[in-house]
Parts: structure tokens; sequence; C-alpha cells
């Protein structure tokens, strides 16, 4: 009798528990519990990449993939179009030193000081604190936009402009990124006319209009000191080759190219392959980060195989291939996997 009471007792039990998880089941599908469901914010809000979290950016990739981030017909910031771009890509770090980011992580400030070590590194706070009195010290880019279509072009020295045309369409550009000698009177009808942007080093520093941003790529702490005396006093003539005294440019358009910037791109891009990037993937990168669309005029060899300059006229000049403290071959590689990815845009020329 006990036994058969507890059966009753325990099958009871079992049918109440039952009924009750259905209930609560059904009650569920009627009305969702409101810290189930998305915000609306997370839907429209633009997600911010950060390189070190890959494997969650990779979740929920088809919403990725439909956000924009300017109006061009293809956009570089656009996420979801490239996995190898976006576990690369640091949207966070700038491509320009400022005040905001004076100071150096100790492993930056280490491999920067030791690309040029015979050269005596100075106190980096006290030389940035006096340059950025002369100059504005700001970044004067801004986030990407939606609404947005900032092209941009990056032109090599390649022979391979010689008799491209390329000019009116570099011209076209609303910026315009040049590097080292790059002459373009007499050579307007294939390198174009316009420039926006001129990165040099203090050894292949010139004059520039006042419309033009120069934007010293500095390899050591007497670069820095050169360019406040070039803009003011006068007092440097020499580095490792002269220098000018005096730089004619505008003050106000005048950047320093971030250090941190330079070693993200030798780690993360070209992967030690070199001794340092070469100067046109640091004009290639720097364009990736504040353009929203990048066409790249003037890399690589001729049709013919040659490197050497649009300007010489000797095919056979381009022994600066042969030196070894860039790996051509390996930056040619990652410029054919950025047009695979969609990235930028690669005109050969002849």
């Amino acid at each position: 009798m006990r036994c058969s009471l507890r059966f009753w007792v325990l099958l009871g039990s079992l049918a109440l528990l039952f009924v009750t998880s259905l209930l609560f089941s059904l009650s569920l599908r009627g009305a969702a519990l409101p810290y189930l469901e998305t915000p609306d914010w997370e839907l429209s809000h633009k997600v911010k990449l950060v390189p070190g979290y890959a494997s969650n950016r990779r979740q929920g990739s088809p919403l990725l993939a439909q956000q924009r981030t300017c109006s061009c017909q293809t956009c570089v910031g656009d996420p979801g179009v490239s996995d190898w771009f976006d576990e690369n890509f640091e949207l966070d770090i700038s491509p320009v030193w400022t005040r905001e980011n004076m100071q150096l992580p100790p492993d930056v400030y280490y491999w920067w000081v030791m690309l040029q070590p015979q050269f005596k590194p100075h106190s980096i706070q006290q030389v940035l604190l006096k340059l950025f009195e002369v100059i504005p010290g700001q970044n004067p880019y801004g986030a990407w936009d939606p609404a947005r279509c900032q092209r941009c072009a990056v032109v090599g020295n390649s022979g391979n402009l010689r008799g491209s045309a390329y000019g009116k369409l570099i011209d076209s550009h609303h910026f315009i990124m040049r590097m080292n000698l790059a002459p373009t009177v007499g050579y307007e009808e294939d390198a174009g006319s316009h420039t926006t942007h001129h990165f040099m080093y203090p050894e292949s520093a010139k004059n520039l209009p006042a419309n033009v941003s120069f934007v010293l790529v500095p390899f050591k702490t007497l670069d820095l000191l050169w360019i406040t005396s070039a803009l003011s006093t006068g007092q440097i003539r020499f580095t490792y080759a002269p220098v000018k005294q005096f730089l004619r440019v505008d003050k106000d358009k005048v950047q320093i190219y971030n250090p941190a910037f330079f070693k993200y791109i030798h780690d993360r891009w070209t992967r030690h392959h070199g001794r340092y990037p070469s100067t046109g993937m640091l004009v290639l990168f720097f364009a990736l980060h504040v353009c929203d669309e990048v066409n790249v005029f003037g890399f690589g060899a001729d049709s013919r195989g040659n490197w050497h300059h649009y300007w010489e006229q000797n095919r056979y000049a381009g022994e600066f291939r042969k030196t070894g403290v860039h790996d051509a071959d390996y930056e040619a590689q990652i410029i054919n996997s950025l047009v695979k990815a969609g990235k930028i845009r690669v005109f050969r020329g002849k």
C-alpha cells in the first residue's frame, strides 16, 4: 500500500513539472525577453574593428559585409570582404606622430633607433615638444564616413609611368601622394601635375608649394631636430649627407610619420622581409588608413622587367633594387594580395 502511494505521488510530481515547463516554453515564444533582443543601435552602429579580436570579428560576417564605410564603389574600410586584410589591418593606430601619441612603446622606440644606430638618440619627448611649437602636431584625418568618397592616388617613381598617359587620371584624385624626388614638370602627361602629399627624408627633402603637405619619414631623432631647424633657425646642415639648411614648405601642413605605424607595417604586412619597408610601402599603407579608395601608379618594373625611375633616360639604372634593404619581391606579393582583396587597384603602366 505504501509503495503504491509513493508511486502515485512521484508520478504526479513529474506530470506537474512537465506541464509547468511546457507553459513556460510557450510564453517565451509569444513574447521574447527584453534582454535577449538585439538593440537597434547594434544593428546600425558602425563596428570598430580591433585586429586582436579577429575571431570575434568574423562572427556574423553577413551583417559586417553589408556595412559601408564610404560612398565609393569599393571602400578600403569595409569589413568582411577579406579575412586576411581584416586580421592584419589595425584601425586604431595613427600614421601621423602627434601631440597625443608622442610616447612610443619601448619595443617601438628601440626598433626605430636601431634603424640607424650610428646616430646618438636624444630625449624624444623634449625634441617633439620643441617641434610641435613649430608645426601643428595634430592628426588632420577624420574617421570613416559612409557619406564620403575620398579617392587617393599613390604615385611611385617607376619607369612604367613613361608613355602611360595616366596624368589626367592621377590628377583627378582628392589626395595625390608622391615620394622623394618625383619631378612632375615635363612629365605631366604621364605622372600628372598635382600633389597634395609629398613624403621625404631629410636627405631627399625639397621645397614645396604652399598647398602641399610635407610628410617627413624620420629614421632618427636627428631628423626631428633637422625639421625643427629647417623651419626656424637653420642650424643643421648635415646628417649623414648634406641637407637643406632651410626648407620652404607650409608649416601648418607639415606632418611626421609615426614610427609606431612604421613598425606596424614591418610586423603585420611585410613580415620582417628586408630591414624595413620601402618608402612605397610606407606611403601605400598611409593611404590605406586615411583614404576610402586607393589607386596605385608607378610601382614595380616596366614591361621589360627593368627597374628605373620615370625621369631616367637609362632604363637599366635601377640598381637600387639590389641593395638588400628592402624585399621588393615580397612587397610585390603584398600589393598583389591587396589587389585580390579588393582594397587597391594598380595601374601597371607601360
